[in-house]
């Protein structure tokens, strides 16, 4: 039993059943006992590793293609830096050391970092002390000034509430949290039954029980920075864990000391996530009036952009156990089965354009 457990409990008691996105929301975010306010999520210590965590080389390759739509949005004197959701600081780190390669993109740059937990800010903070870029922390992406700018988020979009519908007899209706007759928390079918245009037609005729999940805050946030990169101008790659077309399904889950948790066990000791849906996300971007380029796994993205080479340089001249370091990282950030494919990337832009490594959208 956790602190936030027998809230949340008491909570339903009273209140009646919560949302997915509800209890997503408190489990994460709650002042005294969330998740993100109140535990160190990353590295072996934590609940989970990120990808800049396992390498240098992939914030370096960010950083990278960074460069490269900077060259390609004509390289304005002036533009904002903006990473959603910095985790420690490790990303935008080595993303700074690749961009120190073009000292105009770093003389044209401010570095906004936009993070909400006071923790998580002063890590950030010490990380990057002594960087070229002095970070400027910003509680909401509505905070960053107006002007052309380059946005990065990484694992930023899957811990995003979301909502989930569920198939019963009579049509579909939300799937919320309520207490069994012991009072234990389950899941169950909310009462209201939901119209049928909430439900993409394919799945209209789906078997009984089948899940189907919806984003609405991730979806929003896209079509925000869709808007401004169509105002402003500029590029915005998203990396995360998710499925590149709309698919049935219960995507749900919780991380606890690097090992899958029942979503309902620790509220505020585990970390929640969904996957994301780019098709929904990128179409979101679009209704904003931006260009989605085509997605690419995070595999082919990172090999694209060198991801061999640049281990090559690392690898030279080490000692064979730190070589076998590398190549581990390697394998991990980009093979099949393992993030390189399971984690997809998604650029988008505010014309029509293409940056390497992304192909145009045609």
């Amino acid at each position: 039993m956790t602190i936030l457990k027998d809230r949340i409990k008491a909570r339903i008691a009273s209140e009646g059943p919560l949302s997915i996105a509800q209890y997503m929301t408190i489990c994460l975010a709650d002042p005294e006992a969330g998740y993100y306010t109140t535990r160190e999520p990353f590295g072996k210590h934590g609940d989970f590793t990120t990808a800049p965590e396992v390498s240098q080389m992939f914030g370096e390759l960010i950083g990278a293609a960074c460069l490269s739509a900077y060259a390609v949005m004509g390289a304005p004197q002036r533009f904002e830096l903006v990473e959603l959701g910095p985790g420690r600081g490790t990303l935008m780190s080595d993303l700074l050391r690749m961009a120190a390669l073009r000292p105009a993109f770093l003389n044209a740059a401010r570095l906004n970092l936009v993070e909400i937990s006071p923790r998580l800010r002063d890590m950030q903070a010490k990380t990057l002390a002594g960087s070229k870029l002095e970070p400027i922390f910003r509680d909401s992406f509505r905070d960053v000034p107006d002007g052309p700018f380059i946005l990065v988020a990484n694992e930023f979009f899957d811990a995003l509430p979301i909502h989930q519908h569920v198939k019963i007899p009579d049509g579909w209706r939300e799937r919320q949290i309520g207490l069994d007759e012991n009072g234990n928390l389950v899941f169950g079918a909310g009462t209201a039954r939901l119209p049928d245009k909430a439900i993409p037609p394919e799945f209209a005729k789906s078997p009984e029980g089948t899940i189907l999940e919806t984003q609405p805050a991730a979806n929003a946030i896209a079509e925000e920075i869709g808007a401004r990169l169509t105002k402003h101008g500029g590029v915005a790659v998203f990396i995360d864990y998710g499925y590149l077309t709309t698919a049935p399904g219960d995507t749900l889950q919780a991380l606890r000391r690097h090992s899958y948790d029942d979503a309902l066990a620790h509220p505020g000791e585990a970390d929640l996530t969904a996957h994301v849906n780019f098709e929904a996300l990128a179409a979101a971007a679009v209704r904003g009036g931006a260009k989605a380029l085509p997605p690419l796994t995070q595999g082919e993205f990172l090999l694209r952009s060198g991801l061999l080479e640049r281990a090559g340089v690392l690898g030279a001249g080490k000692t064979p156990q730190e070589q076998d370091a590398i190549r581990d990282a390697v394998e991990r950030l980009a093979a099949p089965g393992q993030m390189g494919d399971l984690f997809k990337v998604l650029a988008i832009t505010g014309k029509k354009c293409a940056f390497s490594p992304f192909d145009s959208a045609g």
